[in-house]
């Protein structure tokens, strides 16, 4: 048995039950590391030495009888900003490489608690702000389905990971699809969590922009649905350091109303590749087979919330990545020239009434779609309406960075409203891995896991994959 191919749920019942050590699973997963990530770089700092101390530490605690939690060395990787005081927090800049935490990031904490072992860290682009996996600090992570193209980011680095089995399952965030978006690209399931449903990447307090307050969410990573069930189920609620963050119940399972709005072309701005049209479709007819009344209609006004979360991100962000000495040193020449191809076709929020009136608006989208989600509690679409592209064509112009934002509408849609989804692959064409998102009302993350999981009982698991 590779126990590199066990999913964290099935690694953590062994463990509990005597079938396999914490010390086997880790030294797995650690040679796993060696083996791979040299040809993928998804794991900036290897934690051998601390994984194994705490490995030893659970077998022993095992020993002398004491319950050794949920994940129960379950190896899990820990995105680069995501605080975890066995490393430096670097969010990919090179002037942040001794930024080591004094404290755990609160979610991390519990994950520990339950007997969660990180292996690794998990790279990503310069402050997350990319769709890509690429910074100064660690290089290029690589797609290990077709190294021409791009992993996706901003949670690259993790999605690898645990796409190559690397790790089980990983902890990453998202702003305008950072997890979703690499799950898809590799092969792997991941929760895009309500807004506030679960605590900051860190304790310590800053100025935020109002937009990264509300629409950016840290969630899990793995190769299955119940892994994501079973981490965010430990993971979520309030800490004493997040203001925004709240504690809401998790319920096992979901036995509402089962209707789905399927939508092929968001907002219909076309340009939707047949393989993503197909894998809709198929995800419609796994649904409908598991029970649910599955129906062709479009969801309100994708098109004004995928605009204005482009409108506000970009507004909010430009004053902090284009002004000189806002950072201690410089950030990568990428992230800087994808930010100005983006603005470049952005009709920025530049006068009080016009960002006034964006925030004002977002109410009127978000009480559309909880109205939307009585009648049919599950959206099921694209994570992106085309193939992910290949390196370098982020960075080509402003016309590039208009045409990825149109074909991750939908995505960015689920960020501007706080609303909760999950990425599900549903097989492979090719050395391209093919999947669609679920998205529920806010706080419904039990009923997109419900949907999750009954499209992926149709689908045969398509990793880990060997990269190519």
């Amino acid at each position: 048995m590779d126990v590199t191919h066990l999913t964290a749920t099935e690694i953590a019942a062994g463990v509990r039950d005597g079938r396999l050590t914490a010390a086997a699973v880790v030294e797995a997963h650690l040679a796993r590391i060696e083996e791979v990530n040299p040809q993928v770089n998804a794991v900036t700092v290897v934690l051998a030495d601390r994984a194994r101390e705490a490995a030893a530490d659970l077998d022993a605690r095992i020993a002398d009888g004491q319950a050794p939690g949920p994940l129960a060395g379950v190896p899990i990787t820990v995105k680069e900003n995501i605080d975890l005081t066995w490393s430096a927090t670097t969010s990919g800049l090179p002037f942040a490489a001794g930024d080591v935490p004094a404290a755990n990031a609160t979610f991390v904490d519990r994950l520990l608690a339950a007997g969660a072992i990180p292996v690794g860290r998990g790279n990503m682009p310069d402050i997350g702000l990319r769709w890509d996996t690429d910074n100064d600090l660690y290089g290029r992570t690589a797609n290990p389905w077709d190294p021409a193209r791009v992993p996706g980011g901003s949670s690259g680095g993790d999605a690898v990971a645990v796409a190559t089995g690397m790790a089980a399952a990983g902890l990453g965030n998202d702003y305008g699809g950072s997890l979703r978006l690499p799950a898809h690209a590799a092969g792997i399931t991941a929760l895009r969590p309500s807004a506030g449903r679960v605590a900051a990447p860190g304790r310590g307090v800053e100025p935020l922009p109002l937009s990264l307050q509300q629409m950016a969410v840290n969630g899990p990573l793995a190769r299955s649905v119940a892994d994501l069930d079973l981490i965010f189920g430990l993971m979520h609620g309030a800490d004493d350091f997040d203001p925004l963050s709240v504690t809401v119940e998790h319920p096992a399972g979901y036995d509402g109303p089962r209707r789905v709005a399927v939508t092929v072309d968001p907002a219909g701005w076309g340009e939707v590749d047949p393989e993503v049209v197909a894998a809709i479709r198929s995800a419609a007819g796994a649904l409908a087979a598991a029970g649910w009344a599955v129906e062709e209609v479009e969801p309100p006004a994708v098109d004004r919330c995928a605009t204005l979360w482009r409108q506000l991100s970009s507004t909010e962000n430009a004053p902090m990545l284009l002004t000189p000495g806002v950072f201690p040193g410089p950030l990568s020449e990428g992230t800087v020239r994808y930010f100005r191809d983006n603005i470049a076709d952005v009709r920025l929020l530049d006068t009080s009434a016009a960002y006034q009136g964006a925030w004002a608006e977002r109410f009127v989208h978000a009480a559309a779609w909880l109205a939307f989600h009585v009648r049919y509690p599950i959206v099921l679409g694209p994570v992106t309406t085309r193939p992910m592209p290949e390196i370098g064509y982020d960075l080509s112009g402003p016309a590039a960075a208009t045409a990825l934002w149109k074909a991750h509408r939908l995505l960015v849609t689920a960020n501007f409203l706080g609303l909760p989804a999950v990425a599900v692959p549903t097989g492979v064409s090719g050395r391209r891995p093919l999947g669609v998102q679920v998205i529920a009302r806010r706080n419904g993350e039990h009923i997109a896991l419900a949907a999750a999981r009954d499209i992926e009982a149709a689908f045969p698991p398509i990793t880990p994959v060997r990269p190519a």
